[in-house]
């Protein structure tokens, strides 16, 4: 756990409960193994009273399920008591891995498929835990989270929709507009991001990086990404520059208006290495091509760092970018499902959020403020000192 990190004495709201989607369960066990060994040291003097009934236990985690009929319809099913519990239910809605069947046929779980699960578990414990939060480290449907025509406003209805079903609190990070949270003004919505977990992945994969103005630069790819390059410029000294999409608004190519052309805005690359910085690598079109941009100009070498590495036409492109030194490493979290092919890329590097989720699942469950775990300024200081000493 982050260090001044303790809660000795201070009780929490109510025993502490897991509840992992099929999807989700191998980042569940991770959080788990975290929770339990710290907890194994903590509060100990309270051990055997009611105020900390459940406190200490070998694991967090209860039994759910949501099986399936023949037809394709499914149901939620909690196996152990959630009665008087603080419930944490954790999905990973972009785990297309998982399958089913519909009438002979295997189909593959959608986002949509994976949400209509939470809710037969939230419904599964409603009227029975004492609270429910939903951890989704991708919010589902996020990247529909405003109107440009006549058109759906899925995410702001799905938290709507899930508030309504009893949920208290929303966890999940770096949300694609933050202020979505709008939409349920009177309950809680956290959005969490990892830039001590890229900074500390890139570190531990390139040991000989040197974080200063003269070697290093971070580049927002589009606009969208200027307020994460612009803090993680600052939080690490560096200069920042970027790229602006140009795109042909006359069609729509897969649901989107195709890119023309990046134009760069930014100080001279040569001889720099360059993090590039977003939220999500969806097909990694935008991305490849400011790597080669960017190598273009002579910057000497690329990180591309991405909370959610989604990859969704495939890795022979970043194979191709690797192998013609356009990309030297790739940086994204484990909070969503990642292939085998992917986990055995060189150019591949995880960025492991499990022990700071753990962290976050503990504040709430105690009711205090996350500021105590989520410095990231403050973590990332103390990791560049810790490198030059």
């Amino acid at each position: 756990m982050p260090e001044n990190y303790s809660y000795e004495s201070i009780m929490p709201i109510a025993p502490l409960k897991i509840a992992a989607l099929e999807g989700c369960r191998d980042l569940a066990r991770s959080v788990d193994a975290f929770l339990v060994e710290y907890r194994e040291k903590s509060n100990q003097k309270f051990q055997n009273t009611p105020d900390f009934q459940g406190y200490h236990e070998e694991s967090y985690l209860i039994r759910s399920a949501c099986p399936r009929f023949g037809t394709g319809e499914a149901k939620g099913i909690l196996y152990d008591s959630v009665r008087g519990v603080d419930l944490f239910i954790l999905a990973d809605v972009l785990n297309y891995s998982l399958t089913y069947t519909v009438c002979g046929y295997e189909n593959h779980m959608s986002p949509d498929d994976h949400y209509q699960d939470l809710k037969r578990i939230i419904m599964a414990a409603n009227g029975k835990a004492h609270r429910i939060n939903v951890i989704m480290p991708f919010l589902y449907e996020s990247r529909q989270h405003k109107r440009s025509q006549r058109e759906s406003l899925d995410c702001a209805f799905a938290l709507q929709e899930l508030v309504d079903m009893g949920v208290s609190n929303i966890i999940t990070f770096d949300a694609h507009d933050p202020r979505v949270c709008n939409a349920i003004p009177l309950y809680g919505f956290d959005s969490f991001n990892p830039p001590f977990q890229f900074i500390k992945g890139l570190m531990d994969a390139e040991p000989d990086l040197k974080i200063d103005k003269e070697h290093l630069m971070v580049i927002s790819p589009d606009e969208g990404a200027m307020e994460r390059a612009v803090y993680f410029a600052g939080v690490l000294g560096v200069d920042m520059g970027m790229f602006y999409k140009r795109r042909d608004y006359s069609v729509i190519v897969n649901g989107k208006n195709p890119i023309v052309a990046h134009e760069f805005l930014g100080d001279d690359l040569s001889g720099k290495d360059v993090i590039i910085i977003d939220d999500i690598i969806s097909s990694g079109e935008s991305m490849l091509d400011v790597a080669r941009q960017v190598k273009e100009r002579g910057a000497k070498r690329v990180f591309a760092c991405t909370t959610f590495g989604l990859f969704t036409d495939g890795l022979e492109k970043f194979d191709e970018y690797y192998e013609k030194g356009y990309l030297s490493h790739v940086v994204s979290t484990n909070l969503n499902y990642r292939t085998p092919e992917l986990l055995s890329r060189p150019y591949y590097v995880e960025a492991d959020m499990t022990k700071f989720l753990s962290a976050i699942i503990d504040c709430i469950n105690h009711d205090v403020s996350t500021e105590r775990v989520n410095d990231p300024t403050e973590r990332i200081h103390a990791l560049l000192e810790k490198m030059e000493q």
